[in-house]
Order: structure tokens, then C-alpha cells, then sequence
């Protein structure tokens, strides 16, 4: 992963990172805003939707040639409801680039800034 760097948006201390020219935006940092003890269920219930599930599917089919869409497909069928997605499963199952989730103490989840933008926006 490239330097990580901050900006600070309305108090809120937000880190980001440019990889291939492209800037990645920490989404566990914006959804602190929501849940700041526990800000990757915010992740998890945005991702879990249908109408998130079907954005990122595009945005990878646009940006992503290795994006498996039947695994997409899966997802998207069982999307909805009670259904929950960790950004770490999307990844795996989707081979997923617009999406970067690491474990430990400086890890997080970090968004393309198209994605994170939506994000925030849902927030």
C-alpha cells in the first residue's frame, strides 16, 4: 500500500492513499462520524444493500477486467434483507479492486474516491 496521507474534513481526521494515479479514501475513517466505536458494521450494512451491491458492480465492470460476474451474481441475488457483506468477502468473492481492506492497527477499508464519494453520500 502507497504513503497514506490525512485531510481533515469538519474536525474529522480523514486518511487516504493514491495508488496507479487513482486516490483510495478511508471509509472506516468517514464512518466513524456514524459509529465510532464500531465503524465497520457502518461498512458492512452500506455494502449489504442491493443498491450498493449493484453500484459496485458496475463501477468494477467498468474498471475491473478480472471482476468475476458470476460471483457477482451470486451476491447481488442475496443481497438484501438480512443478508450482510464484509468488504473483505466482496474482495474475495469478486476479485474486487475498488475496494482495498487490511486488518491491525493501521489497517481499514479505503475506497476508490468514486466509491467512497457514494459512500458518503449514504452516510
Amino acid at each position: 500500500m502507497a504513503k497514506k496521507e490525512k485531510i481533515t474534513i469538519q474536525g474529522a481526521e480523514i486518511m487516504f492513499f493514491s495508488q496507479k494515479k487513482e486516490d483510495y479514501i478511508s471509509l472506516t475513517d468517514m464512518a466513524k462520524y456514524k459509529n465510532a466505536e464500531i465503524p465497520a458494521h457502518v461498512i458492512s450494512h452500506w455494502l449489504s444493500t442491493k443498491y450498493t451491491i449493484e453500484f459496485m458492480g458496475i463501477w468494477e465492470t467498468l474498471n475491473n477486467s478480472n471482476f468475476n460476474l458470476t460471483e457477482f451474481r451470486e451476491v447481488k441475488n442475496a443481497s438484501g434483507g438480512s443478508f450482510t457483506l464484509s468488504p473483505k468477502q466482496w474482495i474475495e468473492r469478486t476479485n474486487a479492486i475498488g475496494i482495498v481492506s487490511s486488518a491491525g492497527k493501521y489497517g481499514g477499508t479505503y475506497a476508490h474516491k468514486d466509491i467512497a464519494f457514494e459512500f458518503a453520500s449514504r452516510i
